[in-house]
């Protein structure tokens, strides 16, 4: 099956064979992530309350 690289669009097989699928390489991926991580990509939803986004961070930091 033939896919598009969501970052280039460059049209790669998706094959166990393709290591970085669904993108085309390492650098394309590294993009993608960097776009999510500066929150330029977001998945919609409701906003979180602030009483229901507070975490418990004692589970991590004991």
């Amino acid at each position: 099956m033939k896919v598009n690289c969501p970052t280039c669009k460059k049209e790669i097989e998706w094959s166990k064979e393709s290591t970085y699928r669904p993108f085309c390489c390492k650098r394309c991926q590294l993009i993608d992530l960097g776009e999510w991580a500066g929150e330029e990509k977001r998945i919609k939803g409701e906003p979180v309350s602030p009483e229901n986004s507070q975490q418990d961070d004692s589970i991590y930091f004991d």
